[in-house]
């Protein structure tokens, strides 16, 4: 971060053409502080909104930002990414914003689009449906500026929730849990993950090299600031009722979230799932085949068939985040030794030839379960364990062995 102050006109950002913040005397009002796109004056803030007939709330949204920005005295740029079919860009227009129109539908590629057409050192984001109090920008920009943050978000849970400003499903259900996640996938440590009020530096934005479309953009900014270490702080922040109609739909806008998030994270998705019922299953057939009780009752065959499953379903499903790994890049890579090991040290023959062994030691307990019912002249059919620990050897080679190919083409390609 720059050492000279973000609170002064011609400070962060500023140009030869600009004024010099030592000659400024006096605060600024602001309607001098608020540049248009041919203004040769680089702000220091761009505030990005996307829309979508929003001209209930424009006006009041611009009001608000004009106010933090007079607040701060930078120089400053609003720009609204609006797909609008009403009145909202004439308005926002006529209120000094910059309109751009994106060229692909998608609330994720609204911002992305904006966000490559922003002049400010600092860039932040929020909704124009006055749910967000941009007021409230001061006390976000100040947490990047001063380098405690690379990213600030206002927190609603932490903060006011007004009444009828969120569904109570939204408030107790879906954002603690879609924020669980969250935390737990990509270790963003925050609150309140999907606040749409967020203020990050242009460094950190390139850095977090989001490229979805749609509303699983608010999830992706906060996988990759996680997963690339980067800094994230909030600020309580008061959400207000919205102006204008809802155009979000709960359950299909939370389910692409979930499934963005999983789909970026095979590790938890099918590296330690798969590991787990692995482990559970070669439990369950050491202690069928030990002889071990438990309160009088002994595992038997049930059990031994049941590790039998298990194992080669976890086999099958931690090999699935080995190919998702490779296949697909995803922003939080698996970190379990055995996913690392298969997509960094991986060779083809290595795969081959530890399958193989395995194929071939259930094979020899096969066959020769089966030479002993043939010398017992049919008499002693082979013992139930046996065969299903040697079938589920054989089963586990062969799905090594192909895999491995499969695994070998992936990377190649």
């Amino acid at each position: 971060m720059s050492g000279e102050s973000l609170n002064q006109p011609g400070g962060i950002g500023a140009t030869d053409t600009e004024p010099d913040a030592s000659e400024i005397q006096h605060e600024q009002p602001a309607a001098e502080l608020i540049v248009g796109s041919d203004s040769e004056i680089r702000p220091t803030l761009s505030v990005v909104m996307p829309t979508l007939n929003e001209e209930e709330g424009i006006a009041e949204c611009i009001e608000r930002i004009r106010t933090a920005v007079e607040e701060l005295q930078v120089y400053a740029e609003i720009i609204v990414s609006d797909s609008s079919t009403d009145r909202t860009p004439e308005i926002a227009e006529e209120m000094g914003a910059i309109v751009v129109t994106p060229d692909q539908p998608g609330y994720g590629y609204a911002y992305r689009y904006a966000f490559a057409r922003t002049r400010g050192d600092y860039i932040a984001m929020g909704d124009a449906d006055t749910t967000y109090d941009f007021e409230d920008l001061p006390k976000l920009i100040e947490l990047v500026e001063s380098g405690d943050a690379d990213m600030a978000m206002g927190s609603r849970l932490n903060g006011e929730i007004r009444s009828g400003s969120m569904p109570t499903l939204h408030q107790y259900i879906g954002n603690p849990l879609l924020t669980a996640f969250l935390n737990a996938f990509y270790g963003a440590g925050v609150s309140d993950a999907h606040s749409g009020m967020r203020v990050f530096s242009r460094e950190a934005w390139d850095r977090m090299d989001c490229d979805t479309t749609g509303m699983e953009f608010a999830s992706e900014m906060i996988m990759e600031a996680g997963a690339k270490d980067l800094e994230i702080a909030e600020r309580p922040i008061v959400y207000h009722e919205r102006e204008g109609e809802e155009t979000l739909d709960s359950f299909s806008d939370g389910w692409r979230h979930v499934r963005f998030m999983l789909e970026n994270a095979p590790g938890y998705l099918f590296s330690v799932p798969g590991i787990v019922l692995g482990v559970v299953g070669a439990l369950c057939m050491g202690l069928a085949v030990s002889g071990v009780e438990f309160n009088g009752a002994a595992f038997g065959v049930r059990t031994l068939l049941a590790g039998s499953l298990l194992i080669i379903s976890g086999v099958q499903i931690a090999s699935f985040g080995i190919y998702a790994t490779i296949a697909s890049d995803p922003i939080r890579r698996p970190r379990d030794p055995i996913t690392e090991y298969m997509t960094n040290q991986f060779t083809l023959e290595i795969g081959v030839a530890s399958g193989l062994i395995v194929f071939t030691a259930g094979a020899g307990i096969a066959a020769g379960t089966v030479l002993d019912w043939i010398v017992s002249g049919y008499q002693t059919p082979p013992a139930i364990g046996v065969s299903l620990i040697a079938f589920t050897a054989i089963v586990v080679g062969i799905q090594a062995v192909f895999g491995s190919f499969f695994v070998g083409i992936l990377s190649s390609a």
